[in-house]
């Protein structure tokens, strides 16, 4: 089980997905993730995209801190129904939505809307041009908002993430086996 860190939701459990299909962000590194997101301003009512969802736990997280919107995309379908029983749990329904699609394909749809927090969390084994194709579809799909923050959690053995035009690293942070890569979306 995986747990709500703080806000409205903080202490409340989150159903996790069984097997090991899944790699919960550690408390650790999601307590630094919105700290570092909170250094830059308040999460009230900005949109969140949380890639390769999980549990839901970043996505949640985001919305319990106060975000307005949250869209997570999952790709295997039962991790998907255990999303949507996390959201439906915390009666987040109005803010929440989960979405089972794989990548990069979903964001090769319209974007429903801009987002001002991207999180990006794919499996460790992901092979970097996958990634790449993730990150240059957020791009060129109008996924961003004008100075978005793109998070990509991997492995600290991993390399950096190849940013496309139109992000640019801004910072790493290593939490033990994961390194949080921040990136910030240029607009020219």
């Amino acid at each position: 089980m995986t747990r709500i860190i703080a806000g409205e939701h903080g202490g409340r459990r989150l159903a996790t997905p069984t097997g090991d299909r899944t790699r919960p962000t550690s408390d650790r590194v999601r307590e630094a993730l919105f700290g570092a997101l909170t250094a830059r301003g308040e999460l009230t009512d900005l949109a969140v995209l949380d890639l390769y969802a999980g549990s839901g736990a970043i996505g949640l997280e985001a919305v319990s801190r106060g975000a307005g919107v949250a869209l997570l995309i999952e790709s295997h379908p039962a991790t998907a129904r255990v999303i949507k029983r996390n959201i439906a749990t915390l009666r987040v329904e109005d803010r929440a939505e989960v979405k089972a699609a794989s990548l990069p394909q979903a964001l090769n749809r319209p974007a429903p809307r801009r987002f001002d927090v991207v999180y990006i969390d794919p499996p460790y084994d992901l092979p970097q041009r996958d990634l790449t194709e993730v990150l240059a579809a957020l791009t060129t799909g109008d996924w961003l908002a004008e100075d978005a923050d793109v998070i990509v959690e991997r492995s600290s053995r991993s390399d950096e993430p190849d940013w496309p035009d139109g992000l640019a690293t801004v910072r790493s942070r290593r939490y033990g086996e994961s390194t949080l890569w921040y990136g910030r979306a240029l607009w020219t």
